[in-house]
């Protein structure tokens, strides 16, 4: 896999709206001055909004192809360091028709991002090149009050330094609750809870080592029999990385959703699977139940299953590097990154 070049104090990165349009609709773009004020002040990042990523929801469902010209044009600007998206939605897959993989692979650069967009993170696996899942704009970037320094701090090590071997840890605190978003509620912060639970085994033993892939698996449906899902010969190896939208999808859905990729084989060729935090803990208890009776439905009892991983819909949410080797020790609940996920 190609690594793009870690980000410095001073880079440029892109905002792109690649779902849904949101983040330029009148009641929301407060969020985009809180993002950008916090990524120059905080990071040292200068923010380019490209052309159309601030034309609102409207715009954007209406223009997949300028949604993609947007990702287009920022790979191909050399000036561009980073590019990051503006929230998830349940649109990107509009964008397959428009995509140049070459382009992708040619320029390569950090990408990052989540939920819906686990679709784009699938086209830069197609055109062989490392990305982020992990915070967007609206959400994480422009959190009021401050963001989260479980978050804070996964961008400045993952996406700055260099962090070959580096223990990615359970946060210490959660939580479910939401602020709605409207501008006289940025005073207020969200109430935090002890974590109760870390990281849990479902089943395995051992140590395993892989590439991530995956994503949300609520957008997975949407991209099976396209030419950016993996053949089983591809996912030969990984590490499945899985987490569940703000929809909160019923045990039933995830159960249909987990056997779909059973029937495909994957379980038989990967390593093991990550499963990140369901939001606000529901079906917390009914998923890992899910998990355990079809893998066991699979004859997979043996796979293993590494559950309640901050990322994704979680809050807080860290990043977890696609195309990146990483192990996993399940004697003593330990997520390592083997390899820097950036270079120089």
């Amino acid at each position: 896999m190609i690594k793009p070049c870690k980000l410095q104090r001073g880079d440029k990165i892109a905002i792109v709206s690649l779902s849904w349009g949101g983040l330029g609709d009148p009641q929301f773009v407060h969020k985009y001055y809180i993002a950008k004020e916090r990524l120059e002040n905080d990071f040292g990042l200068e923010v380019v909004v490209m052309p159309n990523a601030l034309k609102g929801s409207d715009f954007i469902y209406n223009h997949p192809e300028a949604r993609a010209q947007d990702l287009m044009d920022a790979f191909l600007d050399d000036a561009i360091k980073g590019i990051f998206c503006a929230i998830g939605g349940d649109d990107s897959i509009r964008l397959l028709p428009y995509i140049d993989y070459d382009v992708i692979k040619n320029n390569p650069k950090i990408f990052m991002g989540y939920s819906d967009t686990t679709v784009n993170h699938f086209m830069m696996n197609k055109a062989g090149l490392v990305s982020f899942y992990g915070p967007s704009i609206m959400s994480e970037f422009a959190e009021y009050v401050h963001m989260s320094d479980y978050t804070k701090q996964a961008v400045e090590k993952i996406l700055f330094d260099d962090c070959e071997n580096y223990e990615i840890k359970s946060s210490k605190v959660w939580s479910k609750d939401f602020v709605p978003w409207k501008e006289e509620n940025m005073s207020i912060e969200k109430k935090l809870s002890d974590e109760e639970h870390g990281y849990e085994i479902l089943q395995g033993t051992g140590v395993i080592t892989g590439q991530l892939l995956g994503g949300c698996l609520d957008v997975f449906p949407m991209m099976v029999g396209t030419d950016i899902w993996p053949s089983k010969e591809e996912w030969k190896g990984k590490i499945l990385l899985l987490e569940t939208s703000e929809e909160k999808p019923s045990p039933n859905l995830v159960t249909y959703y987990l056997r779909n990729l059973g029937a495909q084989g994957i379980f038989d060729v990967i390593e093991g699977i990550v499963v990140g935090k369901p939001q606000d803990e529901k079906y917390y208890e009914e998923y890992k139940d899910v998990y355990k009776k079809v893998l066991e439905e699979f004859h997979r009892e043996d796979l293993p299953v590494l559950y309640n991983v901050n990322i994704g819909h979680a809050y807080p949410t860290g990043i977890l590097p696609l195309g990146t080797e990483v192990q996993i020790d399940f004697v003593i609940k330990k997520l390592t990154l083997l390899e820097s996920p950036t270079r120089k």
